[in-house]
């Protein structure tokens, strides 16, 4: 695992939950577009946190980088129960 296959993980994974937030927004304009759009603004955070953080790696990389990906995961799984919560109301 290099800092590169960081960094397009951090791209792919976040950009994938705005897609599909965006999606759901267009698919149901009925629904709530403010909720989304504030879960949108929570993603863009947690993008520029972990690109910010992955731009200042600390010692020992190995076990940072780790530590990066692990709080990706668990920031997207986060965000989709947040999603998940503004649907279904």
């Amino acid at each position: 695992m290099n800092l590169r296959v960081i960094k397009k993980d951090i791209e792919y994974f976040i950009g994938e939950f705005i897609d599909d937030c965006t999606l759901f927004v267009v698919l149901n304009p009925n629904q709530d577009a403010d909720a989304i759009a504030a879960i949108i603004d929570e993603s863009v955070d947690l993008y520029n946190a972990l690109k910010d953080k992955v731009n200042h790696p600390e010692e020992p990389k190995k076990a940072f980088y780790n530590n990066i990906r692990k709080e990706l995961f668990e920031g997207i799984d986060a965000l989709c129960e947040k999603l998940s919560a503004a649907i279904s109301k």
